[in-house]
Formats: structure tokens, C-alpha cells, sequence
């Protein structure tokens, strides 16, 4: 295990809820935070922009007098994504935003950036970068990122098509700095089974769309609980970057999922026009399979930890 900045240290499990777009929203970020675990939000969840501030206000005011509450049980730290890409035209807004909350922890994607790193060090907070290979995590690290997200195959949303096996031996290689694996983790033997490759922390995203605090619609609650791996698709359509969808969204949307076409990279756009296309094409993960009913935030976190204890009881046991 490697030496974990403050802010990451004291989880009552080690999982980081991974920032879903469009459904995240400061309900959530809290929930996750008061069950142990690290919550997170996409900041272009806020819309419009200004809405960020008040859910920044709400979420720190809410965590400060859970704590004061809860002493001896304080909430897990939260963390912003940033979307670095260059389409993304409200990064500086949203930047100045978080610099005056002192967001604990910024999760950037689709680019490294050593300004935004440094940004972010600036005001104490630590940054975990989502990288797909190991030119990539070399890259991050380079820019100044304290932290890797390895996003493996099977990821929901933008994934990689990496072998959590491959991709996490190759990082342990030169890297010994916080790292959280994303791909398919949706119980708590998948988070021991990260932390036995050489993860910090599992990355867990679509296990949490099926909760009552999910801004999602029902459907798509209900297709993640109905589904497994045999409904997620894997295509770079709908943005320009390759990702994981249930594949009945993508039949609502008169499209046939065993044959869609290639995207244009080139093409690529993470700010309000990909809006419409996460609405309606559902991003989700392969490991979906495991969830067999919406709950609330703080019951799946609770079940995910039965489980970790139950895995860590069987491996004591052999």
C-alpha cells in the first residue's frame, strides 16, 4: 500500500464513489461522505454555472455539522471532477469556484494540466488524475498529480480497455502514490481484489446510479439492477471517446448496439452538447451484475462492506 496524502486516510472503507455525470449531485456527494467514503461530482453538474457555488456551500456546510455531530465518526472528504479537455470553456469559472470551497480533492480527466495541478495544490488540495494506460499515468505524474485513477476495461462510462491485471502491475512498477482502480468493482470482494493487485481504492460508479439519492430516472435505475455484462455495450459513438453504455438505451434511441458505427475523435466535446447524449445513452459499467436492488446511498455502502469483511474473513480462513 502506498503513503496516502491526509485527505485520503481514515476512510471507513477504502472506495472512491466515482463522479457520474449529470446524475451526481450534492444529495448524493453527501450521503457517500457521512457513509465513509470518498463522494464525488462532475463541477458541470451545476446549471448553470453559478449553481455551483450554492451546492459547494451546501455540501461543506452539511459535512462540517455532520461532524461536529459525529466526532468519533467524521464524513469521508469530498472531490470535484474537472473535466480538463479543451472544449470544456467553464474549467477557469469552476477552478476559482472550488479554489474558494478548498476542495479537498480534484479529480481532473481528459488531459493532464500542471496549471490545474498546481491550482489545486495551492489551496492544500490533492488532485487523482483518470488515466487508461501507462504513457498516460506517466504523463499525469509527470504534470504534478498526486494520484492515479486506472480506468480498466469495463469501466462505465469513458473506459479504457486495459486489464485491470496489466494496468495496475505496470503502474506498481514506478509508482507508489495513491491509486484507485475503476472497472466492473461493484461489491466489496471486487474493492479487496484491487487492493490485492497493489490499489489503493476501488472506483465505484455505476453501482451507485441504482440509489434513491441518483439523479436518474427510474428506467435506467431499473436496467442497471435488471442487467449484467451481457447488456453493456462498448463504443466511442456517442462523444468521440470509447465507453460502456447499457445497451437497451441504446435501442430506445433507434440505434442497434451490435452495430454502431465509429465516432470522430476529432470531434470530442464534454460541455453542454454532450448533454443530451448521456441523458439518453446511459453510461454504465460491467460489473452491474452484483446489484439486485435500488437502495440508498447509505445502505449500498453498508452491503459493500459486509462484503469487504466477508472476503478479507474467507482469505483469513484459507
Amino acid at each position: 500500500m502506498s503513503q496516502l496524502p491526509k485527505a485520503l486516510q481514515g476512510l471507513s472503507l477504502p472506495v472512491i464513489a466515482s463522479p457520474l455525470f449529470i446524475i451526481s449531485n450534492p444529495q448524493m456527494v453527501i450521503a457517500q461522505c457521512k457513509a465513509g467514503i470518498v463522494g464525488s461530482m462532475p463541477s458541470l453538474n451545476a446549471r448553470p454555472a453559478a449553481q455551483l457555488e450554492d451546492w459547494l456551500a451546501e455540501i461543506t456546510e452539511t459535512l462540517a455539522a455532520h461532524d461536529r455531530d459525529h466526532p468519533d465518526q467524521p464524513a469521508a472528504p469530498f472531490a470535484i471532477n474537472q473535466i480538463v479537455h479543451k472544449s470544456n470553456d467553464r474549467l477557469d469559472h469552476d477552478m476559482e469556484v472550488c479554489a474558494r470551497f478548498k476542495v479537498p480533492i480534484v479529480i481532473t480527466s481528459l488531459g493532464a494540466r500542471e496549471d490545474v495541478n498546481q491550482a489545486v495544490h495551492g489551496w492544500g488540495g490533492v488532485v487523482l488524475h483518470d488515466i487508461i494506460n501507462n504513457k498516460f499515468a506517466h504523463k499525469a505524474v509527470e504534470k504534478g498529480a498526486d494520484g492515479l485513477v486506472a480506468v480498466a476495461a469495463g469501466a462505465g462510462g469513458h473506459a479504457g480497455g486495459k486489464s485491470p491485471f496489466a494496468l495496475i502491475q505496470e503502474i506498481r512498477q514506478w509508482f507508489d502514490g495513491p491509486l484507485a482502480l475503476s472497472g466492473a468493482i461493484a461489491s466489496g470482494g471486487a474493492v479487496l481484489a484491487a487492493q490485492a493487485m497493489g490499489a489503493d481504492f476501488g472506483y465505484i460508479g455505476s453501482a451507485f446510479i441504482a440509489t434513491h439519492e441518483a439523479r436518474a430516472s427510474d428506467a435506467y435505475k431499473q436496467a442497471i439492477v435488471d442487467g449484467n455484462s451481457d447488456d453493456i455495450v462498448y463504443s466511442n459513438l456517442f462523444t468521440g471517446v470509447h465507453g460502456n453504455y447499457l445497451a437497451p438505451s441504446i435501442r430506445a434511441a433507434g440505434l442497434d448496439p451490435d452495430n454502431l458505427p465509429e465516432s470522430d475523435p476529432s470531434k470530442m466535446n464534454f460541455g453542454g452538447a454532450s448533454t443530451k447524449a448521456w441523458k439518453d445513452i446511459w453510461g454504465c459499467g460491467q460489473g452491474i451484475g452484483t446489484i439486485n436492488a435500488v437502495t440508498s446511498v447509505a445502505e449500498r455502502v453498508a452491503q459493500l462492506r459486509s462484503e469487504y469483511q466477508a472476503a478479507r474473513a474467507r482469505l483469513a480462513l484459507g
